[in-house]
């Protein structure tokens, strides 16, 4: 069994919105496979597809497309046609698409920029707001790959090598203030970003600052249920607790002597 298939429930489960950020597309470290499992899991009013979702800069080089990168696509396609409203806020990395701003296709909308009122009449703003990590992805991906191969869950390497490196935590800190600052002189409770690679839910003085992350390192989205409430949600915690409980159920399972 791999990994992504640990992390597939047995139903789907309503919720009223996702946040899903930096899966860049057209890439060989994208998680694609693990993405479309985390997608199929829902089912959602609102999907925010918050900015790099394609990589137009890797495509000019050459194209990578596998088949995985495609059923992204075709579900969150399925999404839409089952009533999900698809909003898709433009990044830097797939920046050909803002020419197309304010273009709406059925449920699919195109912006720059969105804005979010959560179940609580919270108004939040939605938009992406890089850094290239080009070896530690690459060691990245082989090293989950042999993790995987020997049953252990998904790990990010070069996450964890963002939080022991001075700069690149000045650089996470320094963004995070500006993104505050921005959303509090425009009179916004709360801000959705992603771009740094960095899930993470924090009050940051009047302001609450929620990070997508990405599914290229961490494989992190946030999700809002219906009391308004928003979770961060991280593939290596969710494969841990349903391994837990899958090893639960062979114990009980077991015949007693």
């Amino acid at each position: 069994m791999t990994s992504a298939q640990l992390a597939r429930p047995t139903r789907k489960q309503r919720v009223r919105t996702l946040w899903v950020s930096d899966v860049h597309l057209g890439t060989r470290d994208c998680q694609a496979e693990h993405l479309a499992a985390f997608l199929k899991r829902y089912h959602a009013d609102k999907v925010y597809l918050v900015g790099d979702i394609i990589d137009g800069w890797k495509l000019r080089s050459g194209i990578y497309w596998p088949q995985a990168h495609t059923n992204v696509l075709r579900r969150l396609l399925t999404m839409s046609k089952r009533g999900t409203e698809v909003i898709y806020v433009t990044g830097n990395h797939d920046e050909f698409l803002r020419r197309y701003s304010s273009l709406i296709l059925g449920n699919i909308q195109l912006v720059d920029e969105a804005e979010h009122v959560t179940a609580r009449y919270h108004r939040w703003l939605a938009f992406l707001g890089d850094s290239a990590y080009e070896f530690t992805l690459t060691l990245n991906r082989w090293l989950n790959h042999w993790r995987g191969r020997y049953g252990y869950g998904y790990w990010s390497l070069s996450a964890y090598l963002k939080h022991k490196v001075k700069s690149a935590v000045n650089f996470i800190s320094d963004f995070e203030e500006a993104i505050v600052h921005e959303c509090a002189k425009r009179g916004f409770n709360g801000v959705i970003c992603g771009h740094i690679h960095h899930a993470e839910i924090r009050q940051m003085g009047e302001v609450e600052y929620l990070n997508c992350g990405d599914w290229v390192e961490s494989c992190t989205a946030l999700i809002e249920h219906w009391d308004g409430r928003i979770e961060l949600y991280r593939l290596a915690e969710d494969q841990a607790r349903q391994a837990s409980l899958a090893q639960a159920e062979a114990t009980s399972a077991e015949p007693v002597v």
